[in-house]
């Protein structure tokens, strides 16, 4: 195994152990760590850009098929601008807009607790922006929403 290998197989496998603390984690066969919450699909790759820095990525698929309205899409873009952890994408396709929520950062040399918590901000921000656009789409609002 190579060393960088042996880097991104080591953050994943601490990644992992981080979210089982809260989540149903499923390792897949090229060692991405899948898993939800909250109706939100999530899955985390490993990659070392260079030596010494090795960057968890983690996408999180918020919505799929909604309404490609104009209205949905303009609070998913004022959502995107108000969060903290991770970019919101929106991409127009046959059958609708979808949503997904990415963040990556250098993860190497994190403990587990706080890569659990940081985690965990950023899955349950996909899960919060998942329910106001569910809110918008149903016409619903938790005021929370603008």
């Amino acid at each position: 195994m190579t060393a960088e290998a042996a880097a991104t197989a080591a953050l994943l496998t601490q990644a992992r152990e981080s979210l089982e603390r809260y989540l149903d984690v499923h390792v897949d066969d090229d060692g991405a760590l899948q898993f939800r919450h909250a109706d939100v699909p999530c899955v985390i790759q490993a990659s070392q850009l260079a030596e010494g820095l090795t960057v968890l990525s983690m996408t999180c698929v918020v919505a799929w098929d909604l309404p490609d309205e104009q209205s949905l899409a303009a609070s998913a873009a004022e959502r995107a601008g108000e969060g903290l952890f991770g970019t919101l994408g929106v991409v127009h396709t046959d059958r609708g807009m979808d949503v997904t929520l990415r963040y990556a950062f250098p993860a190497e040399g994190m403990g587990a607790a706080p890569l659990g918590t940081l985690l965990m901000l950023v899955v349950s921000t996909a899960s919060q922006l998942r329910t106001e656009l569910f809110g918008v789409v149903t016409g619903e609002s938790d005021g929370n929403s603008k």
